[in-house]
């Protein structure tokens, strides 16, 4: 497999899918944080996370033809205004099946599956009616276009890196809220003893609402950066959906450090091995090197410490 290749090559064909690795650890990452909230702190499965991906990729890509139509002069800047009105709708779209849905289920993680399974197949009909089958994509701005050179043989996308700078800053933002602010602390309160937290006048309920609308936005936020690199379908989102579980659990679902490590192997380790093999053998040896890893270390790769 690799004899065809010189070492001259193999480095960059090595140094081209570690960047395309990158990128797809971006959307893994963005992805991640929004469901290793919501299942992380609320032992929620929530099936219907890649549609709220695809809510914000499809607001991303609304924003882009108005842009377009009436103010074409600002239309450099319309990702930033997109991207928070993707936050905005998948938020507040979470917000809403928190309160119809998801709170009734507390504490029955195989229902919220079903349930949220049920969703996700109503969104994509929706989708559907209202954007129709057929994928879109949206038209980049100009300072989004082109490459930068890093070697003779090397480049690397500049809207790549666009999605890169964002997705780190998205999870320092994350970082923040957990663990530097008021409402982390009572998310963190909450998970630890529920019963407790609520004994100290902590508000559960409305924690709950807010970390389901948060996890939700933040998929919003992963459509926006995905209409960057591919084109939106109505079931694009289910491409991610098990990528996404798989990097929870294997990172460890409390974790946000375990997140964003077990993100980056497992995008680098697929990018890699699909340049030299098929997509689906990249993928199912990737699989069995989790599922082999979770067999010895079933909590994850990093563990939430919590004083019992």
């Amino acid at each position: 497999m690799f004899m065809e290749y010189s070492l001259g090559d193999l480095g960059s064909i090595l140094a081209m899918q570690a960047f395309a690795g990158l990128i797809l650890f971006s959307v893994y990452l963005l992805m991640a944080l929004g469901l290793a909230i919501i299942f992380g702190q609320m032992n929620v499965i929530n099936m219907a996370h890649g549609e709220f991906m695809i809510l914000g990729a499809y607001m991303t890509y609304l924003c882009s033809h108005l842009f377009q139509s009436y103010a074409p002069g600002l239309y450099d800047g319309y990702f930033f205004v997109a991207m928070t009105v993707a936050f905005i709708v998948s938020g507040g779209l979470g917000l809403i099946v928190e309160w119809l849905l998801i709170r009734h289920l507390y504490s029955r993680p195989l229902d919220t599956l079903l349930a949220t399974w049920g969703l996700s197949l109503i969104m994509q009909q929706s989708f559907r009616s209202i954007f129709g089958a057929r994928e879109v994509g949206v038209e980049l701005p100009a300072w989004m276009m082109g490459s930068l050179p890093v070697t003779g043989s090397i480049d690397v996308q500049i809207n790549g890196l666009f999605v890169m700078v964002l997705t780190l800053f998205i999870t320092g933002i994350v970082a923040l809220l957990m663990f530097r602010s008021r409402w982390g602390l009572q998310v963190r309160a909450v998970l630890s003893n529920r019963v407790m937290a609520g004994a100290a006048g902590v508000n559960t309920q409305r924690v709950d609402r807010l970390t389901f609308g948060l996890g939700c936005g933040i998929a919003g936020i992963a459509g926006s950066a995905f209409t960057m690199i591919g084109s939106t379908g109505p079931t694009a989102g289910q491409l991610y959906i098990v990528d996404t579980f798989l990097v929870v659990v294997f990172g460890g679902a409390q974790s946000l450090l375990g997140t964003v490590f077990s993100a980056l192997s497992i995008s680098q380790s697929q990018s890699i091995m699909e340049f030299f093999m098929s997509g689906s053998m990249a993928k199912v040896i990737t699989l069995l090197f989790v599922i082999g890893l979770l067999m010895l270390r079933p909590q994850g790769l990093f563990v939430l410490k919590i004083r019992k």
